[in-house]
């Protein structure tokens, strides 16, 4: 089975570097319609170039590929509306929309503003949903669509100094629960793609031992998949970082159940505690930093 994306039009936004750029590349690669968004701003989403989304553009038709550059932000209504405008002037349709855009304002959180929220918030949360919500009138009535949307392991499994990264993050995976509910009688498919890569978000973060394994190259394949015909899931989240890919669902114990009809007590739950927190038949999700060590160390690739 080859996965192609012939007479597919593709919207990845925040495709101006990094992963996106990867994204992007591996689209028009596979014969894809792409558009190219991305406001060419710094990494904390201040300032912006046309040239960014220009450059990757000039590379998709450089090897032959059809693509055009968006430089609006995802985190204004009307602006990412008019990403999706594009694609439908260009092209007459979108099979596919991959919410990649982010921005970094790490700080720990006695330090951090409220704007520093509403940034996070505004890109990767509301950007997602502004992104989506201007493309679901097109994919329903063609009655197929893609959408992938980027979460994280900050979210997932936490990090430091990322409360409003992390929590921005999560909110997608929210979204897309509910969405896949109401996409399905349209065949509109929405997962979410965790990634860790090295890039100029993450390059700082990332320790130095890790980083040449690191590539946002291969976090593309994944993301590709999720985005094609064949893709055959929804609501799911599939992480991806140093060619290690992996399903992560969260998990609940059996726990307790007492009488509904009886009162329950604190002392009540006090006792029962350790059966409410028993996962011995569950598998709980650890940070991707601590299983690609693991991984590593098996392989002999680090002490």
């Amino acid at each position: 089975m080859t996965i192609r994306f012939d007479d597919r039009v593709v919207i990845v936004t925040g495709a101006g570097a990094g992963i996106g750029r990867e994204h992007a590349l591996l689209f028009g690669a596979r014969g894809a319609k792409v558009v190219v968004n991305d406001p060419g701003g710094s990494v904390d989403g201040q300032g912006g170039s046309g040239a960014v989304a220009d450059s990757v553009v000039e590379e998709i038709r450089r090897a032959g590929g059809q693509a055009v550059a968006s430089y609006a932000s995802v985190a204004d209504e009307a602006a990412a509306q008019s990403i999706i405008d594009t694609a439908m002037k260009q092209w007459g349709r979108v099979d596919a929309l991959v919410n990649n855009a982010g921005i970094l304002r790490d700080k720990a959180f006695s330090n951090m503003t409220m704007e520093d929220f509403r940034a996070c918030s505004d890109v990767h949360y509301m950007g997602t949903v502004y992104c989506t919500k201007a493309v679901w009138p097109v994919m329903r009535a063609q009655k197929y669509g893609r959408i992938v949307v980027t979460t994280s392991g900050s979210g997932t499994a936490g990090n430091f100094g990322q409360a409003n990264y992390g929590a921005a993050k999560m909110a997608v995976v929210g979204l897309i629960n509910v969405l896949r509910l109401e996409g399905a009688k349209y065949n509109i498919l929405l997962n979410a793609i965790s990634p860790s890569a090295r890039t100029r978000m993450t390059e700082d973060l990332l320790p130095p031992h890790l980083r040449e394994y690191m590539k946002p190259e291969f976090v593309s394949p994944a993301v590709a998949w999720l985005a094609s015909e064949q893709c055959d899931i929804t609501g799911e989240i599939i992480t991806a970082s140093a060619g290690g890919y992996a399903r992560l669902q969260y998990y609940r114990s059996e726990g307790v159940q007492f009488d509904p009809l009886e009162p329950v007590t604190p002392e009540m739950i006090a006792e029962a505690m350790p059966r409410i927190l028993d996962m011995s038949n569950a598998a709980p999700q650890t940070r991707n930093r601590e299983r690609l060590e693991a991984a590593l160390r098996k392989m002999g690739r680090i002490p």
